[in-house]
């Protein structure tokens, strides 16, 4: 796969999904909707997150199987048991590797936010 990096704008001047030697790296997808606002409650919010972060890896022609490594940032780490039941629904096993991290605040109001690492061979 060559070098593939998507779209940047004066407002996010970094690349949302960027692809190099069979690897993708995937910049944080919120829990927005398509409008970019902020999806309430747990479940919809992470359904959201996954939604936007698939869209990313399509841009660089990867998917949800592609990914090996994920970082979930969340403004409540009481969602962990929420999530851990969301990555066994999205992902099959052996699931990738991830990283739970709470944070002060988020983009937009989110709640959820995920960074992934795919690879295709």
């Amino acid at each position: 796969m060559a070098n593939t990096v998507t779209t940047t704008s004066p407002a996010h001047p970094y690349s949302p999904a960027y692809a190099v030697a069979g690897f993708g790296f995937v910049s944080g997808a919120l829990s927005v909707d398509v409008d970019g606002h902020a999806v309430e409650g747990v479940e919809p919010a992470l359904d959201a997150a996954v939604a936007r972060l698939t869209e990313r890896l399509a841009t660089i022609d990867m998917a949800l199987t592609d990914v090996v490594k994920t970082t979930y940032f969340v403004t409540d780490v009481a969602t962990r048991d929420a999530a851990n039941k969301h990555y066994e629904r999205i992902f099959d096993a052996p699931r990738p590797a991830r990283s739970f991290v709470e944070v002060a605040a988020l983009p937009y109001g989110a709640t959820v936010e995920i960074e992934a690492i795919a690879h295709r061979p």
